[in-house]
């Protein structure tokens, strides 16, 4: 899934719209917004925030820390996390900015991170690295006697061994897939050599994400826990096959290799597996046994990406919306989980609805929610969640429960900057100019 954390402060990684005031083409579905020209690419005060956060020299492979100190849970880890979901976010975020320059330092630390883990060579990358350069300091190397990508952790003073993040440590489907999207929208903006440097190694993690997919389509989650004792994760998720079928779609594209689209194809029919017609949501995925529905805990982002992802092949977007929010608005933003279960304002979440009211050509209502989340940002930069131990409702493999604090989060502010430049990450356009 997204950005997580063994000591249950974090994060797991669009919409809603206005209901009275839906368009209909002829009697057909909703019509979305037309793409629309970008007005000022560098009209994005949230992508300026980002680009500062890069550390050490130009032209490095850097990953960008996910978290800022706490304001209260007192939680240390999380400044050293660089979470591939919300570093794949900003990646983005910076090419939808057009700071292509900073956005290549991204994917390059990408690019190394899979050429060089520590143990794998299957083309594989893990849910977080070590923040800053991922190159291992000089005479430091793995097992396999190379050097290597440094992940996150820290040295346990009174149990004198190193201590690692199981969730960091372990690979999840839809960390990959935002990754893949990430060295597509880079790499189609690259020059050689660098172009066909990313789409190479988009290459390998597809190749890597094709050996998860179900005998009945869509992909499993992928693998949890540490090399030598890794465990197949089997239930297969909403949100991680929405990331696919962009995914997959781009690299389809990109390449013009039909296998590809073949791929996105199956995720797609997962997650149209996973509607309900009824109250025109998308169900969280499946239980670990590949096929019982989980109608345990029903996120935000299954439903708004959903949305976002696809368009007019959405069995009912506005429908959608209306669920969303009937269920997750929460003041002036929306949570997490649904009001039933949750608590509080998830601004990554909040970020995401305003990206699909530019999406659905919902210009009023675009303007409020972006006014509202600039309001609760610092610089560009935004927290989380409105609060500390706002809770997802899931834990990571090790029994963790996962919530949000009050902190600055990467993520949340990559999608501020998406809100702000009115763009798309899943198709890769622009819906409304920068206000």
């Amino acid at each position: 899934m997204k950005s997580s954390n063994v000591t249950a402060a974090i994060t797991l990684t669009k919409m809603i719209v206005l209901i009275g005031m839906a368009v209909w083409m002829s009697g057909c579905a909703a019509a979305l917004a037309s793409p629309a020209p970008l007005a000022d690419p560098d009209d994005s005060p949230a992508a300026r925030a980002i680009a500062l956060s890069l550390t050490g020299s130009p032209g490095d492979p850097v990953f960008i820390k996910s978290y800022g100190p706490a304001d209260s849970d007192g939680s240390g880890i999380l400044e050293g996390m660089a979470y591939l979901y919300d570093n794949a976010l900003a990646a983005i975020a910076l090419t939808a900015g057009g700071k292509h320059e900073d956005a290549r330092r991204i994917a390059d630390a990408i690019v190394y991170a899979q050429e060089h883990d520590r143990w794998y060579t299957d083309g594989r990358l893990r849910n977080a690295y070590a923040p800053g350069d991922p190159r291992s300091p000089s005479g430091s190397l793995s097992e396999r006697g190379e050097e290597f990508a440094l992940l996150p952790g820290y040295y346990d003073d009174e149990a004198q061994s190193w201590q690692e993040d199981y969730y960091a440590v372990s690979t999840a489907t839809g960390n990959m897939g935002w990754a893949l999207l990430a060295l597509c929208r880079v790499g189609e903006n690259a020059p050689d050599p660098d172009r066909d440097r990313y789409i190479q190694a988009a290459r390998r993690l597809g190749e890597f994400l094709l050996t998860l997919e179900s005998p009945t389509g869509g992909f499993f989650a992928g693998y949890e826990g540490w090399e030598h004792s890794e465990t197949k994760a089997t239930y297969l998720s909403t949100e991680h096959n929405i990331d696919l079928v962009a995914a997959f779609g781009a690299l389809g594209r990109l390449t013009g290799d039909g296998r590809w689209q073949g791929a996105a194809d199956s995720a797609r029919r997962f997650v149209m597996s996973m509607y309900d017609s009824r109250q025109h949501c998308f169900y969280t995925g499946t239980l670990t046994d590949g096929t019982t529905v989980n109608t345990g805990v029903m996120p935000l982002d299954t439903n708004t990406w959903a949305v976002l992802a696809l368009g007019d092949e959405a069995p009912d977007p506005r429908g959608t919306l209306a669920y969303i929010e009937e269920h997750f608005s929460y003041g002036e933003g929306f949570d997490y989980q649904s009001r039933e279960q949750g608590g509080g304002v998830w601004f990554e979440g909040t970020g995401q609805v305003c990206v699909a009211y530019a999406f659905m050509g919902e210009s009023a209502r675009y303007t409020s929610l972006l006014a509202y989340l600039r309001s609760q940002a610092t610089d560009g930069a935004l927290p989380s969640a409105d609060r500390d131990g706002l809770s997802t409702g899931f834990s990571d493999g090790s029994g963790q429960a996962l919530s949000y604090g009050r902190r600055m989060h990467l993520g949340a502010g990559a999608w501020l900057a998406f809100a702000e430049l009115g763009y798309n990450p899943f198709d890769g356009l622009y819906y409304a100019p920068a206000p």
